[in-house]
């Protein structure tokens, strides 16, 4: 079997130029190629673009890759991660600095991830804490009038009238 190629290396199908639009055929090797797009943050028409289809065979045969898009950069960086530690384990001092810099990269994006959720939650709070007007204010402080001085009881309302 003589197979041929284009221009940018995929393969020529044998129905090219014959009557008829064939179905789609996803491969492995396309497959892998939306996983490293998803990674990379790309939108589905850049995707389909990348590979010659359109945006909706892209979503129509690579619904299950589309699903996992936020864990896709996940599995990206953790892949990253393996081979630069398996290369460090082979004495390669490279990539035992590269493995420091992703160390650190990851630190920071760890640092910068808490840090957002703490004010993110300090936000929360504010806008439970809603700001009150004068009347509001004026009558918390008469609820707690005199508490902590020698007229004790005296100047809370209702508290020692006489009859």
């Amino acid at each position: 079997m003589n197979e041929n190629f284009d221009l940018f290396g995929h393969a020529i199908p044998e129905w090219k130029g014959k009557r008829g639009r064939p179905p789609y055929e996803p491969s492995e090797k396309d497959r892998n190629k939306i996983k490293l797009l998803l990674a990379l943050g790309w939108s589905i028409e850049r995707m389909a673009n990348g590979i010659g289809i359109s945006s909706a065979t892209l979503k129509r045969y690579f619904r299950a890759e589309l699903k996992e898009r936020d864990a896709m950069r996940d599995r990206l960086d953790a892949r990253r991660f393996e081979v630069a530690m398996e290369q460090v384990n082979a004495g390669n001092v490279t990539a035992l600095k590269e493995l420091g810099k992703m160390l650190d990269a990851n630190d920071r994006m760890g640092m910068d991830r808490r840090l957002r959720d703490a004010q993110e939650k300090a936000g929360r709070q504010k806008e439970e804490t809603a700001p009150q007007g004068k009347k509001e204010v004026a009558k918390a402080a008469a609820k707690t009038a005199g508490a902590d001085s020698h007229w004790g009881s005296d100047l809370l309302p209702g508290v020692g009238k006489p009859n």
